[in-house]
């Protein structure tokens, strides 16, 4: 399905962004009920035999489901993942309908997902490679602002998304603090089609996060976070209390050397992204309680109709 079909049929224009340990089928499969599209990366499934497991739960709990959205996978495609080959057959054996591609864009994965009719998102922080992976064949972009969770650039979506939509008129997704109804208006204003919100589901009981974590989003604000790539050797945005808590100090952090970035081992640190440190965006603040993924998109979908009310008064629409 074309994501610009896809985001009529969704109840809110909303892509849940895979989580690093903590998005599994539960998440997924609570998200797509709700009516947005729900994602996690393969990784997450260990031993690798257990992708194919996962992936026959959704299907098998989303089949025949009125209103279900279609759900994501998120491949790391750096050279240091040595399980790529291996999830894409068995992403292949199940069709999965959307791929999300991370840390480098390739001509073959993204062939061998049109292959069986999927399509293809990739993450890029910057326009430069934004280029370089609608080159290599991916069917639409995710603008990693400043400000995301997890990995995420350092540029102003205003600036990102602007440099973007000069010369590509496809299917445009917008990561970066979007944690409420009103941020989901704004990056349509922007010119996104869908927003990638991931921080506020930690906060949810269908998460695969400590309890600890889920109460330290609900208790967070902005300047709770830390960007760096010590952890990974790719610059991320992680919770300041989880750096404190494993006796670093977040104001003085050394920088990582990026060539040393592998995903079979976890981390460039004793204290291992993101077991131990926790990623989050910058968004957190509009995040006031734990609660499930149903309720969560009741309250944006609610926040997001009165910020359309709100926005057509103040034009003088309404």
């Amino acid at each position: 399905m074309p994501l610009p079909a896809l985001s009529d049929t969704l109840r809110l224009p909303v892509i849940a962004s895979p989580m690093f340990i903590v998005s599994g089928p539960e998440l997924v499969i609570a998200q797509c009920k709700a009516g947005i599209v729900g994602s996690f990366p393969a990784l997450n499934a260990r031993p690798a035999a257990r992708l194919d497991e996962w992936l026959r739960q959704i299907d098998a709990e989303l089949a025949g489901v009125e209103g279900v959205a279609p759900f994501a996978v998120n491949l790391i495609v750096h050279k240091t993942n040595s399980r790529l080959e291996q999830d894409l057959a068995t992403c292949a054996r199940w069709k999965v309908p959307l791929v999300i591609t991370s840390l480098g864009a390739r001509e073959d994965v993204n062939a061998a997902v049109h292959g069986w009719g999927g399509l293809v998102l990739h993450d890029v922080i910057d326009d430069a490679f934004a280029r370089k992976a609608i080159a290599k064949g991916a069917d639409g972009l995710i603008a990693v602002a400043a400000g995301a969770g997890g990995h995420a650039g350092s540029q102003s979506p205003f600036a990102l998304v602007q440099e973007i939509r000069e010369w590509f008129a496809g299917p445009l997704v917008l990561s970066g603090a979007i944690a409420c109804g009103r941020s989901i208006l704004a990056a349509q204003a922007m010119g996104a089609d869908l927003a990638y919100i991931g921080s506020p589901w930690i906060a949810t009981p269908e998460a695969n996060a400590p309890e600890a974590y889920k109460q330290a989003i609900v208790a967070g604000h902005a300047a709770d976070i830390v960007y760096s790539n010590l952890f990974t050797g790719v610059h991320g945005n992680y919770l300041r209390p989880s750096i404190l808590a494993a006796g670093l100090d977040p104001d003085h952090l050394p920088a990582s050397d990026p060539g040393k970035m592998d995903f079979g081992s976890g981390g460039n640190s004793a204290a291992k992204a993101w077991k131990d440190i926790w990623g989050s965006g910058q968004g957190i603040g509009a995040v006031k309680a734990v609660e499930s993924v149903a309720a969560r998109v009741d309250r944006l979908s609610a926040e997001y109709r009165e910020a359309k009310r709100e926005l057509a008064a103040r034009l003088g629409m309404g």
